[in-house]
């Protein structure tokens, strides 16, 4: 699959990190990235919860080593509440999972730009502690931060190099209030978020958004219809919201630029059963 989406003109293949049917990520990712030669591989996104940082940190360096700088660093709070049920790990309040998220943020930076690390909090007490290899990249691989609450994206517009946005995942599951908050106004809420995070940055974050569904086709009204029934929102909502992109190869491509220019989005997010049918519009962005 790797080498297939190189050779389509994709720019990333991403895994996510779930104890569902999937393949460990930072396994997957070296095996793709050995693969291909100029495809980006990543994470999106890693539990912070799942990994002590210091532990995390030595792969995550060792990944950008292998793979010569193309690897994206995806992390976040974590938020599938079956993960934690079915592993035993405690599945703390958003709050407490986003306070240790920043925590393992701080001592990313620290090992990934400093070599060392040194850091007492609430969670995690780190003393000394020595960063092998050091990543290629310098101050560590891309960071991706994902979420769509205000607090995570306005942490992401200040720190990340790439800020994905979903829908609020806050009741730890994929439910019909997801599709509430995935209305365009909702959407001019986050990238405010993220405009306010990354004010005082001279270099701004990449904006990212990630779909639920795409389809290439000319009959857009019935699709559109469909998933206004099934989400509970308005067909207008269903043809603007960020989460889903439906149309012809060139009116997608319109709607792409249209995002780009309302919420800053320059890179979306596609899943694997849309490959295929999204190359040309691939190509088309490519200028192919």
């Amino acid at each position: 699959m790797a080498v297939k989406l190189e050779d389509m003109g994709y720019s990333t293949l991403y895994i996510p990190d779930h104890f569902d049917d999937q393949f460990g990520p930072l396994v997957a990712c070296t095996v793709a990235a050995e693969a291909t030669t100029t495809l980006n591989v990543g994470t999106l996104v890693l539990d912070n919860d799942y990994r002590h940082p210091v532990v995390l940190a030595k792969e995550i360096a060792t990944l950008d080593v292998m793979s010569e700088g193309r690897f994206e660093f995806g992390i976040g709070a974590g938020w599938m509440r079956t993960d934690y049920e079915s592993s035993g790990i405690d599945y703390d309040e958003p709050g407490i999972r986003v306070n240790r998220l920043e925590e393992g943020l701080e001592i990313f930076r620290q090992l990934f730009h400093d070599g060392t690390a040194t850091f007492q909090g609430d969670h995690y007490n780190v003393t000394n502690a020595v960063q092998t290899p050091m990543p290629v990249t310098p101050g560590g691989p891309p960071l991706v931060l994902g979420g769509g609450a205000k607090r995570v994206l306005t942490l992401a517009g200040r720190v990340a190099d790439i800020v994905s946005v979903v829908p609020s995942l806050r009741a730890g599951v994929v439910g019909p209030e997801v599709a509430a908050l995935a209305v365009p106004s909702k959407y001019d809420e986050r990238a405010s978020w993220i405009e306010a995070g990354s004010a005082n940055r001279e270099i701004k974050p990449e904006r990212q958004v990630w779909t639920t569904f795409a389809a290439v086709t000319e009959n857009t009204t019935e699709i559109i219809e469909q998933f206004s029934a099934l989400f509970g929102i308005s067909t207008d909502d269903v043809a603007q919201t960020p989460i889903g992109v439906v149309g012809s190869v060139n009116s997608i491509v319109e709607q792409l630029t249209e995002r780009r220019e309302r919420w800053g989005f320059s890179y979306i997010v596609i899943h694997e059963a849309e490959i295929d049918a999204f190359g040309p519009v691939v190509a088309a962005l490519n200028g192919h």
